[in-house]
């Protein structure tokens, strides 16, 4: 715990070093960059040995604020969610020093890596917190440190309004949590965790605030829509970091307060299921709507999220039901996927910051045939893109078949009132992971292959060492936890252990049946890596002896084909958003061909998102509206104001003395 409190200390001071270092190109970089990789690295040593076994750690400091206390401890749930947010911190830092030295002429590098310290110490305090107000306040100075990096390029109209977005989002969900903590604390007489707990008669009502609070800041559907504008606003790095990690905040902190509601009713199961479905699928249809990369890279968020609570909500059923195998299987599948989504999305946005910074626009339809020209940043995009597209060998697939697993143990061996959301777990996950692949065959086949569209990917060229090394060290995490997935899943036992309140003996023997389907798994990759090195001998002793040469793809006869003949995101993705047309309300504008050689026509598609067009604009408008016939009341004159502040206090007197 103290050197976990140390690696806090250390990002805080490096960030007020970083901040307090006069305008420079450098020096803020410098320190700001090397105190983030350093307090994470630091961090990570107290993480890795609770994992390994050593006992909980925890520090009570009595404080004057009311209800409020310095209660931290490490324990298995809390470093498993340390991990990927120190680990995939660290690598955002390194990729950031880099990154951000395009901005040194115009922009003052010491505010972003303030905040970007900011934003890593107050995640690491998220999740050590074990009192409600110290939860709080690490909640709120993680939004707010966040707020200020999405809006670092705030000379752009669309970044402040995707700024203003995200704080008032996020704001709506503190707010729940704030009558979470008040309601769970009035009963307990105390917020420190280890004290919480709900009457049978609230639990539901405290239930449903957690998961909008929570929900709000993971991400889920409804309450995602800042979530689309704040990630492509911000800096590549700050993207990877609130995408991979920032989100799974909220998710720890369902999972770490369903524990303390008491025994979990089968709805809240059905409930969640419900959710992960719909996240999910909404997630990805919109994503394949996109034309921006980074905008469909955070509907993909939305996406994975849905997965993941997919398993959660499968575990509870298994909770509820007293199903030791589904309650494991599904908190397996779900707490996987959380690092497994925080090691390839942080690779595919910092793939799609190195593909903006070398092109300057983040247009899919201005991109094509990068791969030539960025060789290692098509490479690792393809692998991030395979991993969660949920395909094997890969660990996006490892995680989503537990969630299988566990499912069609729900199925076959539990009665009805689990079988019938299980069933469509099943059926959400086959239609997600589809849809998700058609979507990055789209997204890479349009951005990296074929031919360059625009005089932006004709010149684009590979970053430097400091961007490609993270993201070759993401894609190695994806590959290596694919090749020893019977052994990772097998060391979750006490995170499962933690989360599902069940002994870590019972946890390890509910695993069995999953380990072997994964040692399969583990045996196929073998088996493909060996036929793959066996092909690659067979061509070079074929070609080894004759004269090689390259030449032009064949291209269908064309006599004069150009690279506007190719597929566009638009056209890729018609087949689908077609069928989907009544989810998606997309709008076409077509300008069709006429005549037989015809030298003018298009194809354009914008699908607004509909919980933002049909539901929150039409809200916030009326609520506008409704406000604005106050307005008499604010004139400018401050005795009025004055008054106003004596008459509040003296309508409370009354209401206090009555």
């Amino acid at each position: 715990m103290v050197l976990l409190l140390a690696a806090t200390v250390l990002l805080v001071v490096s960030g007020c070093a970083a901040l307090l270092i006069p305008q420079s190109s450098r020096w803020p970089n410098a320190v700001g960059a090397g105190g983030a990789v350093s307090g994470c690295l630091l961090g990570l040593i107290p993480a890795a040995r609770t994992l390994l076994g050593v006992p909980s750690s925890s520090l009570h400091l009595a404080w004057q604020i009311p209800g409020g206390s310095f209660f931290v401890e490490l324990d298995a749930l809390s470093a498993f969610f340390l991990l990927p947010i120190l680990g995939l911190s660290a690598l955002a830092a390194v990729y950031g020093s880099e990154y951000l030295l395009a901005y040194r002429e115009k922009k003052w590098l010491g505010p972003p890596w303030f905040f970007f310290n900011l934003l890593v110490a107050s995640m690491v305090l998220v999740v050590v917190a074990r009192n409600g107000m110290l939860f709080l306040m690490a909640w709120e100075v993680m939004a707010l440190a966040s707020f200020f990096l999405v809006t670092f390029e705030d000379e752009t109209d669309s970044v402040r309004e995707a700024g203003w977005t995200y704080l008032v989002a996020t704001h709506l969900g503190t707010a729940f949590l704030l009558a979470f903590f008040l309601l769970l604390g009035r009963g307990s007489g105390s917020l420190d965790f280890d004290r919480l707990g709900a009457a049978p008669a609230q639990a539901s009502l405290l239930f449903l605030l957690a998961v909008v609070g929570f929900g709000t800041k993971a991400g889920f559907m409804p309450f995602h829509v800042w979530l689309p504008e704040a990630h492509p606003a911000a800096p590549s790095h700050v993207s990877a970091v609130m995408s991979g990690v920032m989100l799974k905040t909220g998710i720890y902190g369902l999972v770490r307060l369903l524990s303390v509601l008491g025994p979990p009713p089968l709805w809240w199961g059905w409930l969640l299921c419900g959710i992960g479905v719909t996240s999910g699928i909404f997630g990805v249809l919109f994503a394949l709507a996109q034309h921006d990369l980074k905008r469909l890279l955070a509907y993909h968020s939305v996406e994975n999220i849905g997965i993941i609570t997919l398993g959660l909500g499968v575990g509870v059923l298994g909770i509820s039901t007293g199903s030791p195998t589904l309650a494991v299987l599904g908190f397996a599948g779900g707490l996987l996927h959380v690092v497994n989504h925080a090691i390839f999305k942080g690779l595919l946005f910092l793939g799609a910051g190195a593909v903006a910074q070398a092109t300057g626009t983040r247009e899919i339809d201005h991109l094509g045939g990068l791969l030539k020209r960025m060789p290692w940043t098509g490479a690792t995009f393809l692998i991030g893109a395979v991993a969660i597209s949920g395909l094997p060998p890969l660990n996006g697939f490892v995680s989503e078949l537990l969630i299988y697993l566990a499912a069609f143990w729900g199925v076959t061996f539990t009665g009805s009132a689990t079988a019938v959301p299980v069933l469509g777990v099943i059926t959400g996950l086959a239609l997600i992971g589809g849809l998700a692949a058609a979507c990055f065959t789209k997204a890479f086949g349009i951005v990296f292959l074929g031919e360059a569209r625009s005089d932006h990917a004709t010149h684009a060229h590979d970053p430097g060492v400091a961007m490609r090394l993270p993201m070759v060290v993401l894609a190695a995490a994806c590959v290596l936890i694919g090749c020893f997935a019977p052994w990772i899943v097998a060391a979750l036992a006490p995170v499962i252990g933690t989360a599902t309140g069940l002994p870590v003996e019972t946890v390890r023997a509910n695993l069995a049946p999953a380990m072997r389907p994964l040692l399969f798994v583990v045996l196929g990759t073998l088996g493909l890596a060996v036929v793959t090195a066996l092909i690659a001998a067979w061509r070079r002793w074929l070609l080894a002896d004759r004269r090689v040469e390259e030449s032009p793809t064949w291209d269908c006869g064309y006599a004069q084909p150009s690279p506007r003949m190719q597929y566009t995101a638009s056209s890729f993705a018609q087949p689908l958003t077609d069928l989907f047309g009544l989810l998606l309300q997309t709008r076409y504008r077509v300008v069709p061909p006429v005549g037989f050689f015809p030298r003018v026509a298009s194809l354009a598609t914008d699908t607004p998102d509909v919980c933002s067009e049909y539901l929150y604009r039409p809200l916030f408008t009326g609520i506008g509206r409704g406000l604005s016939s106050l307005r008499w009341l604010q004139h400018g004159r401050v005795h009025l104001y004055v008054l106003y502040i004596a008459l509040t206090l003296l309508i409370l007197l009354i209401w206090k003395l009555g």
